[in-house]
């Protein structure tokens, strides 16, 4: 009987996990990826953006599917995008991403360090570092109109690290070879 009841135990514990991991992956989905501290230096060789957001701005809403679209596209080309939450109650945070989920990494500022040390002058505001983390490019406010701008602001950065992949015809000769 003991042995009918560790295979019970077993079959009930198997079936729990397999209900309550795709429940977990849910409601971590929901939540976001919170990362404890914007720590630049572990994104050597890629080109991070930076994406500054609250619950109450309503072009953060509109510019979520597109960043998430921009970190699927080109997170295997060296792009690292990161959202900092500037809300001063992460639960409103959390609520905001139920309704708009990112699929990017996050980070909770409510004093606003990060958005100070940025210079910050409207939201939501993004930033595009290089490989040396410099701020090449800023972008205040979120037009889907202007979303073609936004992305070549990505993908230069991201050619200048991925040199080799450009295409024949953006290399300042057409065979890549120099010649002496």
């Amino acid at each position: 009987m003991s042995h009918r009841f560790s295979k019970l135990t077993y079959g009930l514990l198997f079936f729990f996990v397999l209900i309550l991991l795709p429940f977990n992956a849910r409601a971590q989905a929901q939540t976001g990826n919170w990362i404890k501290q914007l720590d630049l230096s572990q994104y050597e060789n890629k080109v991070v953006y930076i994406d500054f957001w609250a619950s109450w701005c309503r072009p953060c809403r509109k510019s979520f599917p597109w960043i998430n679209a921009m970190q699927k596209k080109y997170q295997d080309k060296g792009l690292v995008v990161i959202g900092i939450n500037l809300d001063s109650d992460i639960n409103k945070a959390y609520n905001f991403l139920k309704q708009t989920p990112a699929d990017f990494k996050l980070v909770s500022d409510p004093k606003g360090t990060l958005a100070d040390q940025y210079k910050l002058i409207g939201m939501p505001s993004s930033l595009v570092l290089d490989v040396n983390r410099e701020v090449r490019h800023r972008h205040v406010g979120f037009k889907k109109s202007i979303i073609g701008e936004y992305e070549k602001s990505i993908v230069m950065l991201l050619n200048e690290i991925n040199t080799p992949q450009l295409s024949l015809e953006a290399r300042p000769d057409a065979t890549g070879i120099k010649e002496n």
